[in-house]
């Protein structure tokens, strides 16, 4: 049972990226001579989801991976892109030095609500365009542990307890702030960010996750 609820897990999450691509590649075609930010890659593939802007961009020297991770496996099996390491902080990279900043589910891992807000204003500081993803805290399935409707059901100490218990102490702690639409658009205010469009992607007509998309040189 475990395995089967595991592939299903895996299968959406792979349909629903290629969702994500989908939509990407019609608001920001990608273009030769474009640089593009991927914040938050792995250096170690846990699936064929993981590191998928770099799978799936057709120009990978326009690359630049960033990441807190020590990147030993990523630039061998990506020798083209750009990696650069760093705290989890302030990006190590000037105002408007890239043309799209691309974050796919990584904004619910950075920690709390100020280090959420400082993700998004440094996303915003230094690309023109952006696409941020991040789930619903609301899905009815906790979409990292497979749990259904624990996650906003119980205060975060017993949804962790019961996480331990259940042997996916992994996901307690800091490992991730889970956001509804409510708290997006707060933190998003909080970061300066002003002018945006919220795309909600749907499954079984429940909001499954967010993509954030700002354009700087349109008014969008």
């Amino acid at each position: 049972m475990t395995f089967s609820l595991d592939y299903i897990a895996y299968r959406v999450s792979a349909w629903n990226r290629r969702r994500k691509w989908q939509r990407y590649t019609t608001l920001f075609p990608p273009m030769k001579g474009e640089t593009v930010l991927d914040v938050g890659c792995s250096d170690i593939e846990y699936s064929e989801t993981d590191n998928f802007l770099e799978k799936k961009y057709p120009h990978q020297s326009q690359i630049t991976a960033l990441g807190i991770d020590t990147p030993k496996a990523f630039p061998k099996t990506y020798p083209e892109v750009t990696c650069v390491q760093y705290d989890g902080g302030i990006f190590p990279f000037t105002n408007e030095q890239f043309d799209i900043c691309w974050s796919n589910a990584v904004l619910e891992h950075v920690g709390d609500e100020a280090a959420q807000v400082l993700f998004l204003k440094e996303a915003y500081r230094v690309a023109k365009k952006g696409f941020i993803t991040t789930p619903n805290k609301f899905f009815p399935i906790e979409v990292h542990t497979r749990v259904p409707l624990l996650h906003f059901v119980l205060p975060k100490k017993m949804f962790d307890a019961f996480l331990r218990l259940i042997g996916k102490q992994w996901a307690t702690g800091s490992y991730m702030r889970l956001l509804s639409e409510r708290d997006l658009r707060s933190i998003l205010d909080k970061a300066g960010i002003k002018t945006y469009r919220l795309f909600k992607n749907r499954m079984l007509g429940w909001t499954l996750d967010f993509v954030i998309v700002f354009d700087k040189e349109q008014d969008i």
